[in-house]
């Protein structure tokens, strides 16, 4: 019996026929996203479900998908798939990373140029016969400064836009490189310049701890006066409550949003403010953007189900199933090495190396370094996956290399991912074992072995004595257990590391006791 393949909602006619064309089994039933409990009932019955943003697939539903292998998601965020349900599951989870960008820059552009020109309100005094041709007085965007916040796919594409239209753009990313600025045309700046810079300021981050609330009450007062902003990526991005503050003291002079905190968004404070412009979410309406991501699913998902091939999955890296058992832990070592790697790291990356010595340099490395630049991307860029990995590091002007060679230490494989920022290089070396689980045992030069867990504190201190005695009762008294502890050191008395296991989180309130003991140079919670 051929894959059945559920699609739960509105997807491309073209998508459709792809399915059928490829010899799989479709049931289109568009409506039937919004309805959890038949959804939950239908399931069972399909290999492969594909999906839009309307349907959630929780933890609940994917109980009932005894048969699923794959949810295809048509667009970039999964944020209505629980991802770790599904992987529990063995149930891969693709998107398409890339269909929407031109169509969202475009709506970037339009927004501002809406913004400037009062198009909205404009439009709306036309019609009901007012022809107030003095009252919408607007401003120029030729030769204005855009401040581009998240200079990724999308950015960039806005930003190529906004210099075709003479615009002076500076950019914030702590991704991209002074060599991927340069070739795009931009200039590349730190967050408060650009806030004290821009004239528009338009937003194109992923949503993370960092990013969240990025615009707020504190950013918007280093703004320039008369600042206008532009949000399509996501509405957390912005604290609301600031913004319409802002407008409303006209220091920010407009604001054109397509995205909000809640939606759908049928109230908000910001409807009634005449200088902000507002769209329910249309930066990947258009027809162009919806036929490309339906027909990119509609191949992906087909070519695992009736071949096995994985592209764009965000919970399993490209292997074939020949290579998947011996390939596997090495795959878990090499992201969980660049995790290890992204999550201290602050700045601007230039250089990833990643050196394979041994047997497993024999193995797919390709896959291995895919999974390595992904642990190290997803920290700031949660979408990033092992297939997109590449690919967004090479936007930002990344440097990616591979290096193979034979064995030369103690170990019969060995990963070790070099960074290089605008400040510093570090290194991280790991390993498998009999055991199949993934060790780190070097840090910058400092031998170690420390299994990963999912709560650790990584701290570089003196070695003197008293640290860990000090640091072990600073978590006692909180409350913190600690599961494993494990150290090393350059020579006695030199600089040490330490890598610490804990039961739950770190507070800030604990973390700030650890980083004030006297030893201690850098604490730094980790998650993996």
């Amino acid at each position: 019996m051929p894959p059945q393949v559920l699609i739960s909602d509105a997807l491309s006619p073209a998508a459709i026929q792809i399915f059928k064309d490829r010899g799989l089994e479709v049931e289109f039933q568009p409506h039937l996203g919004k309805d959890k409990e038949k959804l939950a009932e239908t399931i069972h019955e399909f290999d492969g479900l594909a999906i839009r943003s309307a349907t959630k697939v929780t933890a609940k539903i994917l109980e009932r998908a005894q048969k699923l292998k794959v949810i295809g998601r048509a667009g970039i965020g999964v944020d209505n798939v629980d991802v770790a349900a599904a992987t529990g599951r063995g149930i891969i989870v693709m998107n398409t990373p890339f269909g929407n960008s031109i169509t969202t820059a475009e709506h970037a552009i339009t927004l501002m140029l809406s913004l400037a020109r009062q198009i909205p309100e404009a439009d709306a005094s036309t019609r009901a016969g007012k022809w107030e041709k003095n009252k919408f007085l607007g401003v120029e965007i030729f030769g204005k400064t855009l401040g581009v916040i998240g200079c990724g796919n999308v950015g960039a594409n806005v930003a190529d836009r906004a210099i075709g239209l003479k615009m002076k753009v500076i950019a914030y990313d702590p991704y991209l490189s002074v060599e991927r600025a340069r070739n795009l045309g931009v200039e590349k700046v730190e967050l408060d310049e650009l806030l004290r810079r821009a004239d528009f300021i338009t937003l194109h981050t992923p949503l993370t701890e960092k990013t969240r609330n990025i615009i707020n009450a504190k950013s918007l007062t280093q703004t320039k006066k008369g600042v206008r902003l532009i949000n399509c990526a996501r509405g957390e991005l912005v604290d609301e409550a600031a913004l319409f503050e802002a407008l409303q003291s006209e220091h920010v002079a407009g604001a054109a949003l397509d995205v909000f905190a809640k939606e759908p968004a049928t109230h908000s404070p910001l409807f009634a403010l005449r200088n902000v412009v507002c769209t329910p979410h249309l930066g990947a309406s258009t027809r162009e953007a919806q036929e490309n991501v339906a027909l990119q699913i509609a191949e992906q998902m087909s070519d695992y189900l009736l071949r096995g091939a994985i592209s764009n999955a965000v919970n399993f890296p490209s292997i074939s199933a020949e290579e998947a058992p011996k390939l596997k832990p090495f795959v878990d070592l090499a992201e969980k090495l660049g995790s290890f790697a992204g999550q201290l790291t602050e700045t601007g990356i230039k250089q990833v190396q990643i050196t394979y010595e041994g047997v497993v340099a024999q193995m797919n490395t390709k896959a291995l370094t895919s999974a390595a630049v992904a642990g190290l991307l997803r920290p700031m860029l949660q979408n990033v996956n092992v297939v997109s990995a590449p690919v967004v590091a090479k936007d930002r002007g990344i440097v990616v290399e591979e290096t193979r060679r034979e064995a030369e230490g103690d170990y019969e494989s060995l990963i070790t991912v070099t960074v290089t920022t605008d400040r510093q290089s570090r290194h991280v070396s790991g390993t498998v074992y009999a055991d199949w689980r993934p060790r780190i045992v070097n840090i910058k030069g400092i031998r170690m072995d420390a299994e990963f867990g999912p709560s650790m504190i990584y701290i570089t201190n003196l070695d003197k004595p008293g640290f860990i005695g000090k640091f072990s009762s600073t978590l006692g008294d909180a409350g913190i257990n600690i599961a494993t502890f494990h150290v090393g050191r350059e020579a006695p008395g030199g600089d040490a590391i330490a890598l610490i296991e804990i039961d739950g989180e770190l507070s800030p309130d604990v973390l700030a006791k650890v980083r004030a003991l006297p030893q201690v140079q850098q604490a730094k919670p980790l998650r993996f």
